[in-house]
């Protein structure tokens, strides 16, 4: 019995069913909440991954960064919800509720500690989730590399592609990028290779 079947064996009746539908949720629910009520809606930096303020006790930021909602208009960003839903869902359905929830979970925690190791070195930059949710779909596309997404609803590309593209844009932040990138990647990609 393998290290990871044991330990679904002991903690899996702890994983979160559907979580990637926890995790979009809670982004639509930020999203909107930001986008309303021009200039007053949420500060969506109250929620941002921030080493500092964490250190001053705003613990639900270790949580809360995970549903900060992308930048993005709101068609590109209703795109990317059902992007990521598709490659969620699969993964889960793939690997079951626990396998999936330990690869977010891994990813979170190394995401949590390259910022944290930031932190230690100088540099009290915002650690997104941009990078964790990467991984998500490099994994869809390890495991569907034939998968063929339509853009502009025309143009059919394969997912090992954008994979690859992704993986190039990886290797070029790791050579040109600031600190926070560097170990944000770092950390993402080691969930992928666990």
């Amino acid at each position: 019995m393998t290290l990871l079947s044991r330990l679904e064996a002991r903690f899996g009746r702890w994983a979160i069913p559907n979580v990637t539908i926890i995790l979009i949720a809670g982004q639509v629910l930020l999203y909107f909440l930001h986008a309303t009520q021009a200039g007053q809606g949420l500060d969506l930096s109250k929620i941002a991954l921030l080493p500092s303020a964490v250190a001053r006790g705003e613990v639900w930021r270790l949580v809360t960064f995970l549903f900060a909602p992308p930048a993005m208009s709101p068609i590109f960003v209703l795109f990317y919800w059902m992007l990521m839903f598709t490659f969620g869902s699969s993964l889960e359905q793939q690997w079951g509720a626990f396998r999936y929830n330990l690869f977010l979970l891994i990813g979170t925690l190394a995401s949590i500690g390259a910022s944290f190791l930031a932190y230690t070195l100088g540099y009290d930059l915002v650690a997104g989730n941009g990078f964790l949710y990467g991984t998500v779909f490099l994994a869809f596309a390890r495991l569907f590399p034939d998968y063929t997404i339509n853009v502009y609803f025309i143009l059919p590309i394969r997912i090992k592609w954008l994979a690859l593209l992704m993986w190039v844009s990886y290797g070029y932040l790791l050579l040109k990028g600031d600190w926070m990138d560097r170990l944000l990647i770092v950390a993402s990609v080691l969930n992928y290779l666990l």
